[in-house]
């Protein structure tokens, strides 16, 4: 995919693959793949795509630096706009987010959701939601709700809203019994036809996860390296549970969700920067989101993401914060504050920038002192295990939120093995091999970014004592993904040595550390060392049986799950889980394979498949139990050494 391809609404892209005839659709991902490859020529506002001889394709995004109406793309052929070439271009374009296209201040989330390093719907951080009941669930099949149950007498949903959100399970189910292989263009137009439908019936959360499916089949079968099967799978997992629960049962408003981002009025605020964060979004969004603390503690953001890709992420560091005067750029935000009278607020803690809001730069705090020394007070087992022990497994949504608010630690670097630098947590009165281990990885892994170049540096100074801001990477044992770093106090010789217009830290996405920046080897302790990688409880469970065959539905498709069934692998995966106490996976795995080879006959005989959506809801069911089993047993990875953590539900 070209970057300088722009974003196109789902329901232009998908009109044009309909708009095929079925001879062109047939040869339609092939010319994806080969328009795909062809230099775009940028003329102003325009991109031109060379598509033949006698067929050049022309988009011209609009003020949202989207192609938002089947007009603003044109094909120069004869047999436009029912053509293949428009069809193919407009295919190979970014998947533009409906609540980007009517505001561009409305930034993707700098966490990775649907791709580590190319980012996308989901919100930045902001304040801890509600808490709301956790732990491991013991779901069975029979918790899954059928959509295809009469609804007719209710009331909770109107028609049309009924008839989207099944038109959405139709739409998911069939590329789920696809897999990646045979899920191309006229699956993912199905995908993004239906998304629009759901959001004109106001499913908007159905909406977004239906386009970050879409944008997962793409970088799997284009193998974009930011490409991840697992995200790919959650964004499936959470596209059905949603549909399935708005087709079933009377919906809480949380799985509606709303058209674009509300703001509270929030009165006076005092916020002080704490640090930035790059954004570079799969939908061709860049830019960047600095984090700031007000004095009672409560996290909020300011975002500045618009059309523009790694150089608008690189641009936007040093670009002016829209609150105010504007006369305060985000790199002196994150190390200053704002005094903000009038603020408004978003639900996931963005403040606005509306005509009422007034806001005059004020000094900074640091690390040191007020809100952000509290930050660093709490020990690493209760900063992260709470989060993740109240993230609701049956809502998907709220489950991410607690990953995206910001912890602070003090560690020590132990060193590096392979590709994960690992360090220890500092604690008052504790020696440091007390500490729990932990890993870091880069926050993102884009090359334009200095993320990885710096993760490495400090992973050269075993030894090394410092204070990091980061955020908990909710899939992985006990990993962190850090955001800035500044020196640890009374750390004397074996800290960092920043620069004195840092103001106390170095934002590891834009600032770049130097050897000047770090102590001299000979300065640092001699740290314990690793013997080897620290055992992973997720990797070595053996619910990677259940893991294999649900990544394999979706990689792979119906007929690959049925496979292991017809070599009569079946009994014996199954056994193995049941051995050691993951009966409940067992059974699930058992149900999936069983549904995958199930076949039908028609009234000649014929050999059919049988009931999608029973397969569907097998695999949704084995899906959501791997999930909440995986996320205690990375919950436990959080608890100190000494600590036990809970055993999770088989």
């Amino acid at each position: 995919m070209s970057p300088e391809l722009p974003p196109v609404a789902p329901e232009v892209t998908a009109a044009a693959v309909a708009g095929l005839t079925s001879r062109l659709r047939k040869k339609l991902d092939a010319a994806i793949e080969t328009y795909a490859a062809v230099p775009v020529v940028v003329t102003g506002a325009e991109r031109r795509v060379r598509c033949g001889a006698d067929a050049e394709v022309v988009l011209t995004p609009g003020p949202s630096g989207a192609v938002t109406d089947a007009e603003q793309a044109v094909c120069s052929c004869l047999l436009a706009p029912r053509c293949l070439h428009r069809a193919a271009v407009l295919s190979a374009c970014p998947v533009a987010d409906a609540d980007t296209m009517a505001d561009v201040d409305a930034a993707p989330d700098p966490q990775d959701r649907s791709g580590r390093s190319d980012t996308s719907d989901a919100q930045a951080a902001g304040p801890r939601p509600h808490p709301a009941t956790g732990g491991t669930p013991t779901t069975s099949l029979a918790a899954v709700p059928e959509p295809g149950v009469d609804t007719s007498s209710r009331t909770d949903l109107t028609a049309p809203q009924l008839a989207a959100a099944r038109a959405l399970w139709a739409a998911a189910v069939a590329a789920l019994a696809a897999g990646v292989p045979a899920a191309g263009a006229v699956a993912q137009a199905e995908l993004l036809r239906a998304s629009h439908s759901a959001r004109l019936a106001g499913l908007y959360r159905a909406e977004g996860a239906a386009l970050r499916v879409v944008r997962g089949l793409r970088g799997a079968r284009s193998r974009h390296d930011g490409h991840r099967l697992a995200d790919l799978v959650d964004n499936l997992r959470e596209l059905l549970l949603i549909t399935a629960l708005l087709t079933a049962k009377e919906p809480d408003p949380a799985w509606i969700g709303s058209a674009r981002r509300a703001y509270r009025p929030e009165g006076a605020l005092r916020v002080h920067g704490v640090c930035r964060e790059p954004v570079i979004s799969a939908t061709g969004y860049g830019g960047v989101v600095t984090h700031v603390i007000s004095d009672d503690g409560r996290w909020f953001s300011v975002a500045d993401v618009k059309p523009g890709g790694p150089g608008r992420a690189r641009g936007a560091a040093t670009a002016p914060v829209a609150l105010g005067s504007g006369s305060l750029d985000h790199a002196r935000l994150s190390r200053g504050g704002l005094l903000i009278s009038g603020a408004t607020l978003s639900s996931d803690g963005r403040l606005g920038a509306g005509k009422g809001v007034r806001a005059t730069p004020v000094a900074g705090r640091s690390w040191t002192s007020g809100p952000l020394a509290a930050l660093f007070a709490r020990p690493l087992s209760e900063a992260v295990g709470d989060g993740l022990g109240n993230a609701p497994v049956s809502d998907p949504e709220q489950a991410r939120q607690p990953a995206g608010e910001l912890i602070g630690c003090d560690l020590v670097i132990v060193g590096a093995l392979n590709d994960q630098v690992f360090a220890r947590e500092l604690l008052p009165g504790c020696a440091d091999s007390d500490g729990l281990l932990i890993r870091l990885l880069p926050a993102h892994g884009h090359p334009d970014l200095a993320h990885t170049t710096n993760l490495r540096r400090l992973a050269s100074r075993p030894g090394l004592r410092l204070r990091v801001v980061g955020r908990p990477d909710p899939d992985r044992a006990a990993t962190l993904r850090p955001l800035a770093v500044g020196p640890l106090p009374d750390g004397g010789p074996t800290t960092l040595r920043l620069p004195e217009e840092w103001l106390g830290h170095a934002d590891l996405g834009y600032d770049r550390l130097e050897g000047v920046h770090l102590p001299p080897a000979d300065a640092l302790s001699e740290t314990a060392g690793l013997p080897g990688v620290p055992p992973d409880p997720v990797a070595e469970a053996p619910l990677w049986r259940l893991r294999r065959l649900v990544e394999v539905a979706v990689s792979g498709g119906r007929r690959a799950v049925a496979q292991p069934a017809r070599d009569g692998d079946r009994a014996g995966t199954a056994a193995a889980l049941r051995r050691v106490g993951f009966r409940t996976a067992a059974d699930l795995l058992t149900e999936l394979t069983t549904e995958a080879d199930r076949r039908g006959r028609d009234v000649f005989g014929r050999t059919e498949e049988a009931d999608p959506d029973a397969y569907a809801r097998a695999w949704l069911a084995a899906a959501v139990y791997l999930t909440g089993t995986e996320r205690a047993l990375i919950q436990a990875t959080w608890q100190p050494p000494d600590t036990p953590g809970d055993a999770p539900a088989a």
